[in-house]
């Protein structure tokens, strides 16, 4: 979409204010809903690599506004966003402004998406939501994000007393609030699709805390911040170039995490970190991160106990710097806890990067402060996207800038259906510490590198490393 187009729309709203008319700032064509840009981003959040618009099967198209989200740390880019509400399928129709065009490509590749180019012109059919990349002439660093959910139902009604609001436009903290916004057991907090706030959402010792909405989290310390709370649910936002974590989870138990989005190119800018938290589901989330995508600890700062039953399903991880997934590195060598029963289940990895090979793994189990990590499954994992790592890192170590003590060791992992187009990467490491501080139990079954299957040539199996089994 032009500025120019932009300015017209923007003309158009304050001329409806003028008139005193009321506005929502979101277009719904029946089962298609598209929001507005809060008018106080409208000139600094543009990107104009391309026009976007949407419709519903043969319908009149709509202009999205083309947001600019900043990726990769190493060599921070400007790429693109762009996110409607969909019912039916629709038609999408991506222009690339600049350059010559000569193939485009859709991931994750499980969507089944297959555009069609004409000229600097992708076109494709969504028949359901989806969170995907568009990216022309391989371009991964400048490409289109598109964020398609599915139409909201249950919107709280703003009149409540319990519900919390946040209507179209930029919302600021207040003030002597150190750049959050306070939320307090019981409440529902609501992010319209054209609200934009400039704060982390915390939850602290608060219990029965829901926040739903599709609006936008810009540049704050963090996204959320869920401490020492229970049954709490996080479903929709997107969040924008945090300083620190999207998702920042100490000592919770019962937490629902459901369809965020987010972008990071800053140091420790990873997406969802559970410090010993229990019961936690993650679901239909996009993560693309310059550090961990997810990671899964014991103690860490003011945050004690063991982490149990977090499952991770349905969701797209892309680490343009270290684990897409990252488990046990932190936790208590002075009274030791566990990590169990941990499960990641039809997940896309976009990318893996890290120079450094300590941290590197697509699926890394790298244990320490005398953690006991045990039970966790990978199945269903699609992986497209290695610049510079290995397929699983599987070690207990002691980690000389981050570790108390070893880890005390690792059981029970177990590696379904897992798939990985990238034959270059670096060799895979199975690895214990001591006799007593071991790994044991491992099974890889239906591993594919370049469609090939793995072999236990494929990794290198350090000492104390006990019953690893390769099945077909």
């Amino acid at each position: 979409m032009s500025l120019s187009m932009h300015n017209n729309k923007l003309i158009q709203l304050v001329a409806i204010f003028g008139m005193g008319f009321s506005s929502s700032f979101f277009a719904v064509a029946g089962d298609l809903v598209t929001y507005e840009v809060p008018k106080q981003a409208f000139y600094t959040h543009h990107n104009d690599d391309y026009t976007v618009r949407v419709r519903k099967l043969g319908g009149e198209w709509q202009d999205l506004y083309e947001y600019k989200v900043k990726v990769d740390l190493d060599n921070p880019q400007n790429a693109s966003m762009v996110y409607f509400d969909m019912g039916e399928p629709v038609e999408v129709s991506v222009k690339k402004n600049n350059g010559d065009i000569r193939r485009v490509e859709i991931r994750p590749k499980s969507a089944g998406i297959k555009p069609k180019l004409a000229g600097n012109v992708a076109l494709f059919k969504l028949s359901k939501p989806a969170n995907i990349s568009i990216e022309f002439d391989g371009d991964r660093l400048h490409n289109l994000h598109l964020f398609a959910s599915a139409i909201e139902q249950n919107i709280p009604d703003k009149n409540d007393p319990d519900v919390i609001w946040f209507g179209p436009g930029l919302h600021l903290p207040p003030e002597n609030a150190e750049g959050a916004f306070r939320i307090a057991s019981n409440k529902t907090v609501y992010l319209h699709g054209g609200a934009m706030l400039r704060g982390k959402l915390l939850i602290d010792n608060a219990t029965n805390v829901t926040v739903t909405g599709r609006g936008l989290i810009d540049q704050a310390g963090r996204g959320f911040e869920i401490t020492k709370s229970n049954n709490v649910v996080i479903d929709g936002p997107i969040v924008i170039n945090p300083k620190h974590y999207t998702v920042y989870c100490g000592q919770s138990n019962h937490v629902d995490i459901r369809n965020i989005k987010t972008f990071s190119a800053a140091p420790w800018t990873d997406g969802i970190d559970m410090m010993a938290c229990s019961d936690v589901n993650i679901d239909n989330v996009f993560l693309r991160t310059s550090d961990d995508s997810i990671a899964i600890y014991g103690h860490r700062w003011d945050y004690y106990g063991d982490a149990r039953n977090i499952t991770v399903s349905n969701s797209v991880l892309w680490a343009d710097v270290a684990h897409p997934i990252n488990i046990g590195l932190h936790g208590n060598n002075k009274q030791p806890e566990l990590i169990e029963n941990i499960r990641f289940n039809n997940i896309d990895i976009l990318g893996h990067d890290e120079d450094d090979r300590n941290y590197q793994g697509a699926m890394a189990i790298t244990n320490s402060d005398d953690n006991l990590v045990k039970n966790v499954y990978f199945e269903n994992i699609r992986i497209d996207g290695v610049e510079e790592g290995m397929l699983f890192n599987f070690r207990v170590v002691f980690n000389e800038k981050y570790s108390h003590s070893p880890g005390r060791g690792i059981e029970n992992v177990y590696l379904k259906n897992i798939s990985i187009v990238n034959s270059s990467l670096n060799t895979s490491v199975i690895g214990g510490y001591s006799k007593e501080r071991a790994v044991n139990n491992i099974v890889l079954e239906n591993i594919r590198l370049e469609g090939k299957r793995l072999k236990p040539s494929d990794f290198t199996l350090g000492e104390h490393v006990s019953n690893v089994i390769v099945k077909p």
